[in-house]
């Protein structure tokens, strides 16, 4: 029924990782090979591409879903209905930013300080034209294909680029002067597809399992027995999605708790709730949660 594109490259990986986790697994003969399929009696057809030329094949209707990020939506200016975000990136679960940098030991400390005809590279262009329109700055925008951090001072005076956690920036003796976006991986629609009702319902399953997927991340399912008598104390340091489900056991006077719990934090957790009473703890892995 979809036809799917995903992105080829930095966001490979992670993409794969999160498809699989949602039950949606990629399979491809190689890595090289740029044609896949999921086994899925939603998804027919899937194919891998770059994220920057992904917008505009949803926006002329050659796909109906696809994954890119909010970036290239903006800078491609395309005309694509969002699914909503999907909140990882190559490395991290934060949103990539585009920046401008200069640097370090440049005297500009605002976008508005730029001379006339300074001279910025980029790969997003006429997003970096737009920026710099707003605020008043004369520039030479230079195209980038790559490499964009070596082109300063040499090259240009200036860079516009993507940047997780800012240190390929300060290793190359750059300094942030201002965001010009902040993007998260978004799944977006051909808009013509969307509005197809069959293919807007499967659009819409998909977008749980990604989002549920995600949501599982770093969490986990911690089950316990806890006496009658130490049942508040134990459940009190339990934080949880809601608050735990509680089930009385048929043996003496036991309960059986249930509780989604950070896994970050989980390993002082566990011997506290034993100290407190708790008995027979068991800690699960998650791979969805849907709310």
């Amino acid at each position: 029924m979809l036809s799917l594109v995903l992105p080829k490259g930095s966001l490979e990986r992670a993409t794969l990782d999160l498809f699989d986790a949602a039950d949606l697994t990629v399979r491809r003969s190689s890595d090289r090979d740029y044609h896949a399929s999921i086994d899925d009696p939603r998804i027919d057809r899937v194919r891998f591409l770059r994220p920057q030329e992904i917008p505009s094949y949803l926006e002329r209707g050659l796909f109906d879903l696809g994954i890119t990020g909010r970036d290239w939506i903006s800078e491609t200016e395309a005309n694509v209905v969002s699914l909503g975000e999907l909140q990882y990136s190559k490395v991290t679960s934060l949103p990539v930013r585009v920046v401008l940098a200069v640097p370090e030991n440049a005297p500009w400390q605002t976008a508005a300080d730029l001379p006339e005809g300074v001279r910025i590279s980029t790969e997003f262009p006429s997003l970096t034209r737009r920026f710099l329109e707003a605020h008043g700055v004369k520039a030479m925008v230079v195209p980038s294909y790559g490499a964009t951090e070596a082109k300063v001072p040499d090259i240009v005076d200036a860079i516009v680029d993507l940047t997780e956690t800012g240190s390929s920036l300060r290793k190359n003796g750059l300094r942030i002067l201002d965001t010009l976006l902040t993007s998260y991986t978004e799944l977006v629609a051909s808009a013509a597809a969307y509005a197809d009702e069959a293919k807007r319902a499967a659009m819409q399953d998909i977008a749980l399992l990604l989002s549920g997927a995600i949501q599982a991340r770093g969490h986990v399912l911690l089950k316990l027995n806890v006496p009658a008598d130490k049942l508040t104390a134990v459940t009190d340091m339990l934080p949880a999605l809601s608050s735990p489900t509680i089930l009385s056991l048929a043996r003496g006077n036991m309960n059986a708790v249930e509780t989604v719990v950070p896994k970050r934090g989980v390993n002082t957790l566990i011997p506290a709730l034993k100290a407190a009473g708790a008995q027979d703890i068991l800690e699960i892995p998650i791979s969805k949660i849907v709310e």
